[in-house]
């Protein structure tokens, strides 16, 4: 019964919360639970990114049917009532952005396994230069079918996101510092270009 209870309380919160806001890390968790749930999901053999990259770009409707959080320096997993926490590569951060047109959400700790974004599959061009005007990333990329498309930064900058969708542009600022949120819902497309 305990059991039950624990996998219907992760489903509500999960249906819930759409994307987790800010929460302070916990302790890791033993590698043999955290092993079993990164093998129970399917994610055996592959690294931190190419998980969250796996994730965040599924095609299957959110929300699907386990936790997956990026927060900042760490990937949580969970899975009924077992958690895995798996840290980041050194130096890199995981910033993903669904550019809007009408509908947002608010976000900060990217949930890859229930957000979700109004522009879904949709052609995209994504410009990311830092604060000292160096060109970070200048991509055509498709959005997933949650509605973001995923980045990986570097560490420690601070800069200017800028999406460009079927004639429409917007821009909204980002870092990648200690505590920077994961998730950006906040670029409105609104300029003609």
């Amino acid at each position: 019964m305990r059991k039950s209870v624990a996998t219907v309380a992760t489903a509500a919160f999960l249906a819930l919360a759409g994307c987790t806001s800010t929460s302070a890390p916990e302790a890791p968790q033993g590698s043999a639970q955290q092993n079993a749930v990164v093998q129970q999901l399917g994610f055996s053999g592959k690294s931190t990114q190419q998980i969250i990259e796996a994730i965040d770009s599924s095609p299957d409707a959110r929300p699907l049917g386990f936790g997956a959080s990026v927060r900042g320096s760490e990937l949580v997993l969970t899975k009924d009532d077992q958690e895995a926490k798996l840290g980041l590569p050194d130096g890199l951060f995981y910033l993903s952005v669904a550019p809007y047109r009408t509908h947002t959400h608010e976000c900060y700790n990217h949930s890859l396994a229930t957000c979700k974004g109004e522009l879904a599959n949709e052609d995209v061009t994504v410009r990311i230069v830092d604060d000292q005007g160096k060109v970070l990333v200048d991509r055509q990329a498709k959005t997933y079918a949650n509605g973001f498309v995923g980045t990986w930064l570097p560490r420690d900058v601070r800069g200017t996101v800028t999406v460009t969708h079927d004639g429409v542009r917007g821009s909204a600022p980002f870092a990648t510092t200690e505590g920077s949120p994961s998730c950006m819902t906040t670029l409105r497309l609104t300029e003609k270009v």
